[in-house]
């Protein structure tokens, strides 16, 4: 509209009949918020018609003017209509439109100037800076409330509304109201007794909570429908929750407020201190115990180190005494019981509850990190491509935080049990903790109801939780020590690869049974001796290795001996120093059982009269398979065919050439890893098999993990010790020294 017809349009606006001053606000509406047209309106006198318009109208006219002045505001113009000694009648109106009128469209202009009328600085154009003082903010609307006090719960309300233009400036509202009384208690803090202000902003936050607020918000953040229409007012509360938390934490806990010490007196009488072991309830003693006499760990038994539990909560702030308090106050059956659970513990194995209440606080404050600004978080939203991968911004869960502190409580208790920890270990299961909550909250998505993560955090198993620090505590090494910390592996490798060596050539000279093959038939005119061998046929080979670790004894027996062979029993031995080469097909054993020598080739069928008629346990052997067998070589010079049995044949003249000497059957996979390898470590060659490699392996993470633990956390970060390195000064020296070599 061009600004010539600006008269024209106030003639209309202030006329009699309703439908020439509807259209005349409806075109309004689309011109004001180009700051040309709205200068020339302004000084034409257009806002005291304006102001009569949203005053005395209804229907679709009020929408039109309300969304007018809205417009107006949001280009920081026309801020004198709340201005004079009626401006509070204006406001008035305004709040009663949103107490009292159920349309959409005037509910969302209304509310649009209540967020601008807060939000405003008083710093703007059009005359705003000679303002009435107090006549914005949070103060503009509390005459207003104070006439319909149904106020704020039905701007709540709104919070659930179908309509999400309308949904969204009911938040914007309140995160506006937050902010206003948030940033007036600071201001007057300044000002006042220097205690920080006055408590005004906490008990008005108080208020909207008690009206449903968290709970609204929070089905907000975790809907997908309204969620991009939403997400930057959702973003700005997230902040503002933040705000909060760290004001909170900023109020020092001090015995001279009334409401602090009314706290702390709270929680010593919810522990049921004439409660004790031993003594029956409403007996004498009882009644002296608990009142009479001063009960000198009066807070020690609730958890403190101290007792001047005060200092105590300096990390954590007011924040902690609310998170304790609203704790035992909850569970208040359960904390009594706790503390008569405890009491029945020496003192160096009771869980401090107080203490870790207050850890559990800083631990949930440091991984929402209250301490940082949503601004960048905001800022990272707008950047994406229309919302796109934002949901990791939305943490529904930072307005659970009484929920959470509760079911973090509980999950350290249950940490503080399993574990059998004591008062020192007091860090290190607070560490846990915050790894449980980094694992269950953390990666919980936007979506994931507080339920399954109180469920979660009860669930999550310990064990996978140490194995996790772990994995986190070796990160952090490498990110710190990562050359040090690469020594350290190949020393441990190298250690756990000599005490791996050591055992398996233990298991070596202990000694080992193993299975033996039937004689093989090479032909038809050897089938006649066929009888002699099979009598001669001996199932069972023993195998040990010499004390000095220099021979290879074995012989062959008829059956497994209940006793193990001595080296004078064993005829037979293989020259360590002669062998050229170990190789086997170990592989996976199919069978845990014992694993038995073939039937010879050519005689399983053989059912003749003269067979051999072996025993029952050898029977049982031949109806086995073996999967794996070691056999080991030798350079000699002309060696015969080995024989049958499997051992060396003659020695005689000619060329060198490498032969087998010997082959073992061991009995299982295990006992084939162990000779294999222990016979290759014997002739200072690295172990080849999966079982042999993975022991080696575990050794030496086991190692470095206790290397790991006896080094505390904070000596990763901090520099050497106070006056390490420091050369000391000669002076005051004489020459009574001497040196201890």
């Amino acid at each position: 509209m061009d600004q010539a017809d600006i008269p024209a349009l106030l003639k209309r606006l202030a006329s009699d009949e309703d439908a020439a001053r509807k259209m005349a606000v409806f075109k309004l509406q689309s011109s004001i918020n180009d700051p040309a047209f709205a200068d020339v309106f302004i000084s034409s006198g257009g806002l005291v018609i304006l102001r009569r318009l949203i005053m005395t109208t209804g229907g679709n006219t009020l929408a039109y003017s309300l969304q007018s002045l809205s417009r107006l505001l949001e280009v920081d113009m026309g801020w004198d209509i709340f201005e004079g000694p009626s401006s509070g009648d204006l406001v008035e109106r305004v709040v009663e439109l949103i107490v009292t009128n159920p349309l959409v469209n005037i509910l969302r202009g209304a509310m649009s100037i209540l967020v601008a009328l807060v939000g405003h600085t008083g710093g703007g154009v059009g005359g705003a800076s000679g303002k009435v003082p107090g006549a914005f903010g949070f103060r503009a609307l509390k005459p207003a409330v104070a006439v319909y006090p149904q106020f704020f719960e039905l701007v709540i309300t709104q919070l659930q509304s179908a309509d999400h233009a309308l949904c969204g400036n009911a938040l914007m509202l309140i995160n506006a109201l937050i902010r206003d009384a948030v940033a007036s208690d600071a201001a007057a803090g300044m000002v006042g007794s220097g205690r920080g202000g006055g408590e005004d902003w906490s008990k008005f936050i108080k208020r909207l909570q008690d009206l449903g607020l968290i709970k609204a918000v929070y089905g907000l953040l975790q809907q997908s429908s309204s969620l991009q229409d939403l997400a930057l007012p959702l973003l700005e509360f997230q902040g503002l929750t933040k705000v909060l938390l760290r004001k909170w934490r900023e109020v020092k806990v001090d015995l001279e407020r009334p409401e602090h010490r009314r706290a702390l007196k709270g929680l010593h009488l919810a522990s049921a201190p004439e409660r004790r072991v031993g003594i029956p309830n409403g007996t004498e003693d009882a009644k002296t115990t608990g009142s009479r006499k001063h009960n000198p760990e009066k807070w020690r038994r609730l958890g403190f180190e101290t007792e001047s539990p005060a200092a105590e909560f300096e990390p954590a702030g007011f924040l902690g005494m609310m998170d304790l308090t609203d704790y035992v106050r909850k569970n208040e059956d359960g904390f009594q019981k706790l503390l008569l659970e405890q009491s029945t513990y020496p003192l160096s194995e009771r869980c401090p509850i107080a203490r870790a209440s207050l850890a559990v606080t800083m631990i949930l404050y440091d991984h929402f990190d209250v301490d940082k600004s949503d601004l960048e978080d905001i800022r990272g939203y707008l950047a994406l491509n229309e919302g796109k991968n934002n949901d990791r911004l939305f943490r529904p869960l930072l307005l659970q935080w009484s929920r959470l502190h509760t079911a973090g409580l509980h999950a350290f208790f249950r940490m503080w049990k399993t574990t059998g920890a004591q008062r020192e270990d007091f860090d290190k299961v607070a560490e846990l903790v915050r790894i449980l909550i980094e694992q269950v909250v953390g990666q919980a998505n936007r979506t994931k109801d507080v339920l399954e993560v109180e469920d979660d955090l009860q669930e999550y198993d310990a064990g996978r939780l140490r194995e996790l620090q772990m994995e986190l505590l070796e990160l952090s090494f490498e990110d710190q020590w990562g050359t040090h910390l690469f020594q350290v592996r190949e020393e441990l490798k190298h250690e756990a690869l000599q005490f791996v060596k050591e055992q398996r050539i233990r298991c070596l000279l202990q000694g080992s049974w193993f299975s033996k093959p039937m004689p093989r038939n090479n032909n038809a005119h050897s089938r006649e001796n066929s009888y002699h061998r099979r009598r001669l046929y001996q199932p069972w080979r023993f195998a040990k290795l010499s004390h000095n670790r220099r021979y290879l004894h074995y012989a062959d027996f008829p059956e497994q001996l209940a006793y193990e062979p001595g080296l004078e029993d064993l005829t037979e031995k293989v020259d360590l120093s002669t062998i050229s080469s170990v190789v086997s097909n170990v592989s996976a054993p199919n069978e845990t059982e014992p694993v038995a020598p073939p039937p010879a080739d050519g005689e399983a069928d053989d059912n003749s009269p003269s067979s051999y008629n072996a025993s029952a346990s050898q029977q049982q052997l031949q109806q086995q398979k073996p999967t794996t067998k070691i056999t080991i070589y030798s350079f000699a010079e002309d060696i015969q065919p080995p024989r049958a049995d499997g051992t060396a044949g003659a020695v005689g003249a000619g060329e060198s050439k490498e032969q087998p000497i010997l082959t073992l059957f061991p009995l299982n996979h295990s006992l084939a890893s162990e000779w294999l390898d222990g016979l290759l470590m014997l002739l200072n060659q690295a172990p080849i098999t999966a079982e042999t490699n993975k022991l080696v392996t575990l050794v030496s993470e086991y190692g470095l993990k206790i290397r790991l633990l006896n080094v505390r956390l904070e000596q990763m970060y901090t520099g050497p010790v106070a006056g390490a390195g420091v050369v000391p000064s000669r002076e005051g020296l004489d020459e009574d020294y001497f040196y201890e070599i």
